[in-house]
């Protein structure tokens, strides 16, 4: 039988869980043994006693959750512990890691992993395909996030979002500009027009257009010849000449609004600059900007990873981890996503043989027997 574990995430401030009861339960009807640190839910609200209760084994630690595990599911990277002890050397050799690893930006994770002979799956690198739909971690928390980007913006921002007529007179709407019009983006825009607020979404791709306007906003195109996706569906680097062309469509609105979210991410890459200091100081006093880009380096160049700042009168909202706030759902949404992805290698995983030519599996297959497998980054690796 193939044992499960799920360890407690040491990532600082991170408060989800890779499993929940729901999904423990249907692991152990999977033929699965499913062994979880103590405390491991703790965060997000999920006591020990639930899992007990949902069939799983209740490990006292980090160290014997690893050494007993032939499968490992994380939310976040192996990172070292408080006790300065390195999770990917806890792990079982030979074992499976399955996490969101993000491997262009921490390369140094691959020569650890192929020293324990680790498969790995990185699920950020899902490819963007029908197939993929019911694993795909990024879309999953990419719409919580963004909508609580609004949520977050409107407590910051010093007037409501609605129009409200009131016998002292009226309130004007709210303007709000959401950049970038993937899942964060359209979740933002469906928030902020519930909300009340006058709403444009801004994006490079026509395509997109038609989402946006469902959504009760209107759309500014950012106009541009270049493509703007890759093969596997996700944003491409352009020129800085590209992004300065972006720079000034948005310029044109920035005088009258009250609220920006910017979402614009390039996988492995820092993402672009679209708001400079230049563009915050024609923004008006009281504004806000929420900045979801910031944990790879922010679309605002003002942005602090992690802080609220207000630079030129204006809110700069810099939180990191914007799903870890909401680690009930995101939880269950997150263990629901790599339950799925489980559940589609197992026949591989029993079989101890893996189809390398699976669109799914060669597209987040990173490490396997010692030997980095993904080819941009053996790519990466060797220049």
């Amino acid at each position: 039988m193939i044992n499960i574990g799920i360890p407690k995430e040491i990532f600082p401030g991170e408060n989800r869980v890779a499993a929940v009861p729901e999904t423990v339960m249907k692991m152990i009807k999977a033929e699965l043994k499913v062994k979880i640190e103590t405390d491991a839910g703790l965060s997000a609200f999920i006591p020990d006693a639930d899992y007990d209760k949902a069939g799983a084994e209740i490990q006292p630690t980090a160290a014997s959750l690893f050494s007993e595990s032939d499968v490992v599911l994380k939310v976040q990277r192996p990172l070292d512990g408080p006790d300065h002890t390195d999770e990917i050397n806890l792990l079982k050799e030979k074992s499976v890691l399955i996490c969101p690893l993000s491997p262009m930006r921490y390369p140094d994770l691959l020569k650890k992993l192929n020293a324990k002979k680790i498969t790995a799956f990185s699920l950020d690198l899902l490819p963007r395909i029908a197939r993929a739909q019911s694993m795909d971690i990024l879309s999953s928390m990419s719409n919580l996030a963004g909508y609580k980007s609004i949520i977050m913006a409107a407590d910051h921002l010093p007037k409501i979002f609605p129009m409200m007529t009131t016998a002292a007179g009226t309130i004007l709407p709210a303007k709000v500009i959401v950049i970038g019009a993937g899942v964060a983006g359209l979740q933002a825009i469906a928030t902020a027009h519930r909300l009340g607020a006058v709403v444009l979404g801004f994006d490079t791709r026509p395509i997109t257009a038609e989402q946006v306007k469902s959504l009760g906003a209107d759309f500014v195109s950012l106009e541009t010849t270049h493509e703007a996706e890759d093969a596997a569906g996700y944003a491409k680097a352009h020129s800085a000449a590209f992004y300065q062309q972006e720079q000034n469509i948005i310029e044109k609105y920035l005088p009258q609004t009250d609220v920006i979210v910017t979402t614009a991410l390039i996988p492995g890459k820092p993402a672009p600059l679209l708001i400079t200091e230049a563009m915050v100081k024609q923004m008006k006093p009281g504004s806000v900007i929420v900045d979801l880009a910031v944990e790879q380096g922010g679309n605002c160049e003002l942005v602090e990873p992690g802080k609220i700042v207000i630079k030129h009168q204006v809110v700069i909202i810099g939180v990191m981890n914007i799903p870890s706030t909401m680690p009930l759902q995101t939880s269950q949404l997150y263990s629901k996503n790599i339950f799925n992805f489980l559940n589609y290698i197992l026949p591989q995983l029993k079989a101890s043989q893996f189809d390398f030519t699976d669109d799914i599996i060669k597209g987040c297959l990173i490490t396997h027997d010692g030997e980095t497998i993904h080819p941009l980054l053996k790519q990466a690796v060797n220049l």
